[in-house]
């Protein structure tokens, strides 16, 4: 039976901080934690970003956005990046992306001109953005708006996020030092946290994105909030 004192200790949602100074206190030590694992590439996890944000505040708990490396991951770990299946999967990866972009009435192009069709040029294009979010979250920042932000970016917009310059824009336009986190960006303690993480999503079994795990529970896609939700309610014992 979950401690109801527990649950209702919680910070506000995704008010993360990994610095020992701003770790939580003995009172909040048995917070709900949400650990998101996930890729700044990922449509899945741009379509979770409103309802992850509001279950997360709901519930009081505690969300950690956990980017990491996606392709050197997943294959170990049994997820099929999109560009190496075949072509009927991938044109029926089109076909859920328009569903749910209606069910949600989230704008989004099936196929955004920086998202690369086939093998990348820059097989790190997609490691900057989530760099970028680790930077912020490690310095006690609220990184979510700005992780769903460069999502948005990618998917909605027609911006290329592998650019510095188009990072550092969208970190200023939602209120972040855009250039200081960019700087931050390949800092041996920011690179630390995605390797950690990287690794983190190889031992937990994680492969796909977006992942969530709460108590030990896996709940891959954003097609799983509900699941995540009810979770979270019995985790909190109705309180």
């Amino acid at each position: 039976m979950p401690d109801p004192a527990c649950a209702l200790v919680a910070p506000m949602a995704h008010s993360v901080a990994l610095s020992p100074a701003l770790r939580p206190s003995p009172r909040s030590a048995c917070v709900v934690d949400i650990d998101c694992y996930y890729s700044l590439s990922s449509p899945w996890a741009y379509f979770a970003g409103p309802r992850l944000q509001d279950i997360a505040r709901r519930h009081r708990a505690r969300l950690t956005l956990k980017p990491y490396d996606f392709q050197a991951v997943v294959p170990k770990t049994g997820g099929v990046p999109l560009r190496t299946r075949p072509e009927p999967r991938r044109r029926y990866h089109e076909i859920e992306l328009d569903r749910w972009r209606k069910h949600l009435g989230m704008p989004l192009v099936l196929r955004p001109k920086h998202y690369p069709q086939e093998i990348p040029a820059d097989p790190d294009w997609n490691k900057y953005a989530g760099w970028m979010v680790i930077a912020a979250q490690r310095s006690g920042l609220d990184a979510f708006p700005l992780s769903h932000a460069l999502l948005r970016a990618l998917w909605a917009e027609e911006r290329d996020i592998a650019s510095p310059q188009v990072r550092r824009a969208v970190a200023d336009e939602n209120g972040y030092d855009g250039a200081g986190l960019s700087a931050a960006e390949t800092s041996e303690p920011v690179q630390s946290l995605y390797r950690q993480f990287s690794a983190e999503a190889e031992a937990r079994g994680v492969f796909g994105s977006p992942t969530f795990i709460v108590d030990g529970e896996v709940f891959w896609g954003q097609d799983r909030l509900h699941f995540l939700d009810r979770k979270l309610e019995t985790l909190r014992g109705g309180q």
